[in-house]
Formats: C-alpha cells, sequence, structure tokens
C-alpha cells in the first residue's frame, strides 16, 4: 500500500470514527434481586436496577418521596377512577391525615363511594358469573339490584342510603348558594359525625379526614356523577344551589402562595387537568409532578397527555421533575404510597 492509499484510509476512518458515548458508559442495567422478606422499599429500589415500567416507577418514588419529605412544598392530589370503591380508600385518607396531601381534587363518583362506606356500606369482590355470557350476568345483577364495576359489586339500596344521609345531614346545613368546596367540606363533617355515631367498622374515610385536617376538596365535575344528581334533584324544591365557579379563587391563592409545589396525579380527566391547569394562572409551575395512568398519548386526549407535554403549556417548571407510570393505579399507587412513606422515615 503507498502512502497515500495509507493517508486515504487514515481519512476514511476518521470520518466514520464514533463520538463519545456520553449516554452509555455509566449505570448499566441490572438484575432485580428479589426475595421473600423485602421491604416495599427494598423492592422498588430493586425496580431501579430494572428498565421499562420498573424503572418508572422507582423514578415515581424518589420524586413522590421528595414531594413529601420538604415541609416547603404544597401538594395537590387529583384521584380519577375507581379509586374508593376499588379499596383505595384508606391510602388516601391516611395521606391526608399525615399532612401528605394539601389539596385534594376528585370526581363526584369517589365522594359518592367514600359516603356510602362511612355511614356502613360496603363494597364486594364479585362472584364469577358461571355458564351464559357477561351480559346475561349483568341482566341478571341488573334484577338482584346489584351494580357492577368490573369485579367490583355493590348493592343498589346503599344509594337510597346515601340519598337520605345527604337529605337529613347534609343539604339541610347548606340551603343556599354554596362553593362545591363548601358541599365537600360538610359532606365531609357528616360523614364523620354519623361514621362515629352509629359505630361504623369502617373509617369515616377520604371527605372527612379532609374536613377534619382543614384540606379542601374541590369536585370541578360533581354533576357528573351520583352526589351530582341528589344535589340536583335537591335544588329543584329548595333554595339550594352550587357556584362551579367560587372554588378558583381559593384554588389559585393556594397556587400563588406555595413556595414550591407537586402534583400526583391517579388517573386522568376532570381532577388530573383542574390540578395541572391551576398553574396557567399563577407565577410558578408545579417543581414535582407523577402520573399513575394507563391512558395512552396517541389519542391526543387530556387523560393520556404526558407531563412533558404539560410543560410546553407552563404547568411544571422547565427544571420541574417528573415521573410517569403506566400501569393500573390499585396496583401502583400503593406501592408508590408506600415505598416514598419508607424512604422519608415513616
Amino acid at each position: 500500500m503507498s502512502d497515500e492509499d495509507h493517508e486515504n484510509h487514515d481519512e476514511h476512518a476518521d470520518e466514520h470514527e464514533q463520538p463519545p458515548r456520553e449516554e452509555f458508559g455509566h449505570d448499566p442495567i441490572g438484575h432485580a434481586d428479589v426475595r421473600g422478606g423485602m421491604s416495599v422499599g427494598e423492592l422498588v429500589d430493586q425496580y431501579g436496577e430494572a428498565g421499562i415500567g420498573a424503572a418508572d416507577l422507582n423514578a415515581a418514588v424518589d420524586i413522590y418521596a421528595e414531594m413529601l419529605g420538604d415541609d416547603d412544598v404544597t401538594n395537590f392530589f387529583g384521584l380519577a377512577g375507581a379509586m374508593v370503591p376499588t379499596g383505595m380508600r384508606k391510602i388516601v385518607a391516611d395521606l391526608i391525615r399525615d399532612g401528605h396531601i394539601d389539596v385534594l381534587v376528585t370526581t363526584g363518583a369517589n365522594l359518592t363511594h367514600d359516603a356510602i362506606e362511612a355511614i356502613g356500606g360496603k363494597h364486594h369482590h364479585g362472584r364469577t358469573h358461571g355458564e351464559g355470557t357477561m351480559r346475561e350476568h349483568d341482566e341478571q345483577l341488573r334484577d338482584e339490584g346489584v351494580d357492577r364495576i368490573y369485579n367490583v359489586y355493590l348493592p343498589q339500596e346503599h344509594f337510597a342510603l346515601f340519598e337520605d344521609h345527604l337529605r337529613s345531614e347534609v343539604f339541610s346545613e347548606v340551603e343556599e348558594t354554596v362553593s362545591i368546596q363548601r358541599l365537600t367540606e360538610e359532606l365531609g363533617r357528616a360523614n364523620a359525625e354519623v361514621n362515629e355515631r352509629e359505630g361504623i367498622e369502617e373509617g369515616a374515610g377520604v371527605a372527612a379526614a379532609a374536613y377534619e385536617n382543614d384540606v379542601p376538596i374541590y369536585c370541578p365535575a360533581i354533576q357528573d356523577s351520583v352526589l351530582g344528581l341528589q344535589a340536583w334533584m335537591y335544588s329543584q324544591t329548595t333554595d339550594f344551589a352550587l357556584d362551579a365557579l367560587a372554588d378558583m379563587t381559593p384554588l389559585t391563592d393556594r397556587a400563588f402562595e406555595a413556595e414550591k409545589s407537586g402534583a400526583m396525579v391517579v388517573g386522568g380527566g376532570v381532577p388530573k387537568n383542574f390540578v395541572l391547569q391551576t398553574m396557567l394562572v399563577a407565577p410558578d409551575s408545579y417543581d414535582y409532578a407523577v402520573q399513575l395512568t394507563m391512558d395512552d398519548e396517541q389519542t391526543g386526549g387530556l387523560s393520556g397527555a404526558t407531563l412533558e407535554e404539560a410543560r410546553s403549556w407552563g404547568k411544571i417548571e422547565k427544571a420541574g421533575r417528573n415521573a410517569s407510570v403506566y400501569a393500573d393505579a390499585t396496583i401502583t399507587l400503593p406501592l408508590v404510597v408506600a415505598a416514598a412513606r419508607e424512604r422519608i422515615g415513616e
């Protein structure tokens, strides 16, 4: 090979020389070491060794633990989906009691099911439907007076008890135009009082915990629930009415006053948007955000919108920390909360 050939070969090699691998020179994937007797925190630490959803859940715990462990953070919590009837009620109530939720935004459905349990009703594991189609099974449930939420069943008579509870214990205390938050406050008070008075074995729940700890509950789509239906029916024969805009000022004030802020969003829908949009009228944005969801971003809907997309709107700080976990929230919420509590020494 001539000297000229050597020079051409060297030039060709230089053209294909790889740049420094800054992203691949550290932190290799490990293999989770799982054994009996591990704490939840130890298990989630092992998730951090792995990839895909396991790594996302570990990141969510890191962020949520930082949110809970910093007293300067105002914590906003969005709760959508069937979280109360499916068994997540005590987790949320305990977070409120322990000072880890400063503002709760949820659905009228969750508040309905929360009140039903507070006054003595119960949700039940569903039975297998046996022979026949699922449609035939649901038709039989209709005849039996049982409502189904996937694999959770609720006798319809509990809704009659709920109506009596609202009319005798709640609505009668607010026979005027009030904010939705004022109504949820009265609901929490009534749930707590009836629960104690009747010696109900099940705890008083989410709304009661919020009432007892001065945590406001906002329910911007209250009409979309049995609670909303009952409120509308009561308004037809009394002076009772709800002012849907009245909650905007105190909610916005909390955002303005927050030194730092964090959002834990369980599910999507109205609670997710209501939590995130609050920062559109505040001087700052969320410093932390965690999302537990199964919704896909490709639909373009709000429920599936990524937290990175929220950053483009100014809802999350450019330097804010965020993580999303794509899995059933009845699986991920207990894991994230338990592991975060362990990391902050609770």
